[in-house]
């Protein structure tokens, strides 16, 4: 019980849960393939990412929670999803977080314009419990494909 406490009040501290995204619903048609692809993201509509958005400092939680989640993504989908860890506070990744609306950590999966928030699953079960954390993203990621 203890350990679920703290690590519910490092979600609050770092102020985790927080996000909200939109995405523009905009989309152009590839006129070789008949593919359309989300304006947003420049992929066809079939494709999925997951972002770990994190801080220059991260806890132990956070760290797992991104090791975990790339460990699962390779294992489950190979190259067919890609992981990307995204730190917030880097210049070149401002455009990002402000799509996403980040404020703090989160982990997202994304498929055009669909958003799964997985960000209270990871940081409660990638230290205690990772095989929780990758059946959730599995079935996420299964769900969005």
């Amino acid at each position: 019980m203890k350990k679920l406490i703290s690590t519910l009040s490092l979600l609050f501290i770092f102020g985790i849960v927080t996000v909200s995204a939109q995405c523009c619903k905009a989309s152009t048609a590839n006129k070789s393939s008949g593919t359309k692809v989300n304006c947003c993201e420049n992929q066809k509509s079939n494709d999925v990412k997951v972002y770990y958005f994190h801080a220059t400092r991260r806890c132990v939680t956070c760290q797992a929670v991104e090791a975990v989640s790339k460990k699962a993504i390779k294992e489950y989908y190979g190259d067919k999803v890609i992981f990307e860890s995204i730190n917030g506070e880097k210049a070149q990744n401002k455009k990002l977080v402000a799509k996403y609306k980040i404020s703090g950590t989160a982990l997202l999966v994304v498929n055009g314009d669909k958003i799964m928030n997985l960000t209270n699953d990871a940081f409660l079960n990638a230290r205690n419990n990772p095989d929780k954390l990758k059946s959730k993203l599995k079935s996420t990621i299964d769900s969005m494909m």
